[in-house]
């Protein structure tokens, strides 16, 4: 929990805003607009002044997937809380019929499986990611597009008043609760305009883009406005649109995986870890193999595992890396995927003829 960051009371300095913003912003690339937008509902929350009678913010993010909605709900988390898994998550995908709405909030007496089902939203459950450094739970609908309409209907008490009755008739209070809902909305009509316009490129003039994001943002909240009522919307504190990343944001996250793969092997192996080595022909191919337009970097972590991880451990599990080596993972010579090979530490990787793996 060393990243958590602690309660803050009226009398906490100002830069504590910074320093959550900071520590976001370092686990989720390209979005620092949405990042700071967010950060001052937890000061509120932090000084007691957040409002009274509903919960303490209510957030609709938008955009195409892969660009870190959910990642910055997981980022927040870890940072009150010190766990990504610190936070209350709704498969909104698993709600699509009326009659499933019972699951989240149980069956009512009189109506079969009442004693049989129990809900999934509980003050119990609400408390329970919640810990001693922070009052304030997390609470994320995600792809809330996809829910039933009967859902929608039951979140317009919980967004404005704060209050959801159970079917036992219960109630659970998110007065201490952040929500955000997640939403595709809009996506395939975000993609036509960048395939159309100038993207979002290394070299796009600063007033091109600015003018490209406008105008991605109201397709965005053009097709928000035909998926809800207007009552619903007018319920939600910000609705924020994620835009497509830039070459230099996808890098970064590569960065960011492959620190936290390094660290994995550190952490795992101890005294048989290894050190490794991407070259940068390395790189252009897991970002060719793990990143689109279409899903930004969703499939990152995924070409990462796949052909990254795996060689690695086949490698290990084969005795083939001894403790404190260097692996050198390189790119094929048709850029189709990689090649592992190891170089001892008092030797120059390149004079080494060591094993490969090509995935």
């Amino acid at each position: 929990m060393r990243n958590a960051i602690p309660i803050r009371t009226r009398k906490s300095p100002p830069e504590a805003a910074d320093s959550l913003t900071k520590l976001i912003a370092g686990k989720v690339i390209g979005q620092q607009s949405a990042i700071e937008a967010i950060v001052p509902y937890v000061s509120m929350y932090q000084a007691g002044l957040a409002p009274e009678g509903r919960p303490a913010g209510v957030f609709l993010l938008l955009g195409p997937t892969g660009t870190g909605k959910t990642r910055t709900v997981e980022a927040l988390a870890s940072a009150l809380h010190g766990s990504e898994r610190s936070l209350l998550r709704i498969d909104c995908g698993e709600f699509q019929m009326d009659h499933e709405v019972a699951k989240l909030i149980g069956a009512p007496p009189g109506y079969l499986g009442h004693r049989e089902t129990q809900p999934m939203l509980t003050q119990q459950k609400l408390n329970s990611v919640v810990t001693d450094r922070c009052g304030l739970s997390i609470v994320l609908f995600d792809e809330i597009e996809k829910a039933a309409p009967s859902l929608n209907r039951l979140l317009l008490g919980v967004l404005d008043r704060g209050i959801l009755r159970l079917g036992d008739n219960t109630t659970v209070n998110f007065e201490n609760s952040l929500i955000f809902l997640t939403s595709n909305l809009g996506a395939q009509g975000m993609q036509r305009e960048l395939r159309q316009g100038v993207g979002f490129g290394r070299f796009v003039p600063e007033s091109a883009a600015e003018r490209q994001k406008q105008r991605l943002e109201s397709i965005a909240l053009a097709a928000v406005k035909r998926r809800f009522s207007p009552e619903f919307l007018n319920r939600i504190d910000l609705t924020l649109t994620y835009h497509p990343l830039s070459e230099e944001a996808l890098s970064a996250i590569l960065d960011l995986h492959l620190q936290d793969l390094r660290r994995h092997i550190a952490n795992r192996l101890g005294p048989h870890a290894f050190e490794l080595e991407v070259t940068p022909e390395g790189r252009a191919v897991l970002l060719n193999l793990g990143t689109s337009k279409e899903y930004g970097a969703r499939h990152l972590k995924r070409a990462i595992h796949r052909h990254l991880m795996q060689p690695l451990a086949s490698m290990v599990t084969a005795g083939k890396i001894a403790p404190g080596a260097t692996v050198i993972v390189e790119a094929a010579q048709d850029n189709s995927g990689l090649i592992l090979r190891v170089a001892d530490s008092g030797q120059k990787p390149g004079s080494l003829a060591a094993p490969a793996n090509a995935a």
